[in-house]
């Protein structure tokens, strides 16, 4: 049942991701879609769409194994795939929030 429930969580990030991918997701960015439009504009929304969906996608898959790894029981790469994950949701908070990477 776990590794239903990881596999369509994952398949729903990829899904989620491919289409960020195509820089039309940005109402799906918590915090840029409740922003005023003036605010908005001062933003590349396509390159910051772009950027969270390679961050969602890699999240999707190493759900999928972390899914497989707890399937099979074996509990041996658990720490690595909890490890990337964070490591990746740390890079997507930390990377866009320094240095003004997404300003026009």
């Amino acid at each position: 049942m776990m590794l239903i429930i990881y596999s369509i969580m994952g398949g729903i990030m990829i899904v989620a991701g491919v289409f960020m991918l195509t820089g039309r997701g940005s109402f799906m960015i918590a915090g840029y879609n409740n922003m005023p439009q003036s605010e908005k504009e001062k933003y590349d929304e396509k390159a910051l769409c772009r950027f969270i969906g390679k961050i969602i996608i890699p999240l999707g898959i190493l759900m999928i194994m972390a899914g497989i790894d707890r399937f099979t029981q074996s509990w041996g790469f658990w720490p690595v795939w909890a490890t990337l994950f964070v490591g990746l949701l740390v890079l997507a908070v930390v990377y866009p929030n320094t240095g003004n990477r997404f300003r026009k």
